[in-house]
Formats: C-alpha cells, structure tokens, sequence
C-alpha cells in the first residue's frame, strides 16, 4: 500500500517558514540583518565578548547570544540600542513587497 504524497511548502525565506504571519516574518528578518551588522562590527574591532559587553553596555551571556544568532532573545528596540551605544545610527528602508 502506497503512502500518500507528503505536500511540500515551500517559502521564500527562512524567516516566512518560521514566522506565523508576514508581520513576523518582517520583524525577525530586520533583527537578524541587525545582528549580523553589530556582530560584523565586533569582529572587524577583534573585541571579546567582555569588551564587546562593556562597549554595548550589555553583559557577556548577551553579547554570546547575539554573536551565536538567537533572534528569539532580542527586540528591534534592543538592537537598535546596542548598536547606538557602538556609534552606529539605525536607519529603516521600507520597498514594496
């Protein structure tokens, strides 16, 4: 007795499988693009996580978390915060979906 075929969904990016709504999706995409900068940012200074901590004005457990791609554990607003306090300004680009 042949299974039935599996239906297959397909997206077009991670963040919309994983997201429930587009809204969602939209905001976890904006927080891993920001994570990403600010981690670039650390590397390109070769700052510990301590010094990266101290320069972000969050602890080391935080910085970790960033610099390993939890998403989940962050805010747009926290981001936004953590990347004013290295010097950066966060600008929003909006373009028709």
């Amino acid at each position: 007795m042949k299974k039935p075929a599996k239906k297959v969904e397909r997206f077009a990016s991670v963040w919309d499988a994983l997201a429930d709504t587009p809204e969602e999706a939209a905001n976890l995409r904006a927080r891993a693009e920001l994570m990403q900068k600010i981690e670039a940012i650390v590397k390109e200074h070769g700052w510990t996580q301590v010094e990266a901590a101290k320069r972000c004005g969050v602890t080391q457990p935080r910085i970790n978390d960033l610099l390993r791609g939890r998403v989940a554990r962050f805010s747009l607003d926290a981001l936004v915060n953590i990347a004013t306090a290295l010097g950066r300004r966060v600008r929003v680009d909006l373009e028709a979906a």
